[in-house]
């Protein structure tokens, strides 16, 4: 239990900060944390340290003070964040820092940001050296917990109760932006959305990749059984633009519209409010459309989706990972440390088509059921 009862419920702090720089998943999952900050501390002064990307996401929520940390800046990041938070509240300091990230660049960060409490991750979690820089730490009762969970953890310790509550901004502009992509392609403006957003970005975890000939099969069902347009989504990296035109190559009914490498983020937030059900693969768009309440599908072999599943949307994963850990690493769920990830790319093709087609059917058994 806590025993530092400086704040509380009852006592709120004048100023408060988050630093969590990325990624995009990470950042929608710390949604419910700022949300519950904000519905039992409403006084308080909320300031978000954040990285150049992920603030094009979050950037519209009200109330909260953002300022950048651009990690491609290099060792000038630092200063700078220094003098932003000079800038912002100049020789004072805030109450408390809720650092919520593991990771080098993260606890360097965190020595330009004064506080008197500077609240960490609990020992058993703090990697990267991070309980160093900390004065506090989080106590849960298990560290098998999904990452958003562990993020409450922060507002927990000071006896906040959890608001389970996203409200991501999705802008309108946006909206009306990819639904004339949409209709200029040829699509009527009634017709349902499928969207598949196939890659992981990052190189380092290509392993979390299902295949294009997967996709394109679920394309072509989707197309012919459920009479819906299948929108390709995803970033500017030759891997998302080349696995789309493989993906469209493979079609043999459905014509997908390519949306890779051609949407802002506020245009990528806006195609998955638009979908009825998206596709993907461990990424940030996957944990996006969840937070949307949209009907979400998480391909998960190589992580843990009780970790790092699409969170509202746990019941739509297609879940591979017991049979890639017993495969690659002879161990059960149960034995394996809780962040355990199978780091190749063929534990994916565990994933079957018919995997996925058992959700999509499952998912619009249950809307024509609530049509009804």
């Amino acid at each position: 239990m806590n025993t530092d009862r400086t704040f509380s419920a009852s006592s709120a702090p004048k100023r408060i900060c988050l630093l969590r720089l990325s990624a995009l998943g990470d950042i929608t999952h710390v949604l419910p944390t700022l949300r519950t900050l904000q519905k039992h501390w409403p006084d308080t002064e909320i300031t978000w340290i954040i990285g150049k990307t992920e603030y094009q996401l979050v950037r519209a929520i009200d109330g909260i003070n953002f300022i950048i940390f651009d990690k491609a800046a290099g060792f000038s990041a630092y200063s700078k964040l220094k003098k932003d938070i000079r800038s912002h509240i100049g020789k004072d300091k805030f109450d408390i820092l809720l650092h919520m990230q593991l990771s080098i660049r993260a606890s360097v960060a965190s020595l330009a940001i004064p506080a008197g409490i500077k609240l960490g991750f609990d020992k058993a979690r703090a990697k990267d050296l991070q309980s160093i820089f900390c004065n506090r730490q989080i106590q849960p009762e298990t560290i098998r917990q999904h990452v958003l969970e562990s993020f409450l953890e922060f507002p927990r310790y000071f006896g906040l109760t959890p608001l389970m509550k996203w409200d991501l901004p999705v802008s309108a502009a946006a909206v009306e932006s990819v639904r004339q992509k949409i209709i200029k392609a040829g699509t009527p403006a009634d017709k349902k959305i499928f969207v598949i957003n196939p890659c992981a970005v990052a190189k380092s975890k290509n392993w979390r990749n299902w295949t294009s000939e997967g996709y394109a099969a679920i394309a072509d069902y989707v197309h012919t059984q459920h009479d819906m347009q299948v929108v390709l989504t995803g970033g500017f990296s030759e891997l998302e633009t080349d696995t789309a035109e493989r993906i469209i190559r493979l079609c043999k009914a459905a014509k997908p519209v390519n949306l890779v490498a051609a949407t802002s983020i506020d245009e990528m937030v806006a195609t998955l409010e638009l979908a009825d059900i998206v596709l993907a693969p461990d990424t940030g768009p996957v944990h996006i459309a969840s937070a949307l309440n949209t009907d979400t599908i998480g391909l998960y072999a190589s992580t843990n989706p009780q970790r790092a599943g699409p969170y509202r949307h746990q019941q739509f994963v297609a879940n591979r990972y017991p049979e890639a850990l017993q495969q690659y690493d002879q161990q059960t769920v149960e034995q394996a440390s809780w962040g355990k990830r199978i780091k190749t790319a063929e534990c994916m093709k565990l994933i079957t088509v018919d995997d996925v087609i058992e959700k999509i059917d499952m998912i619009n058994m249950t809307d024509k059921g609530s049509e009804s």
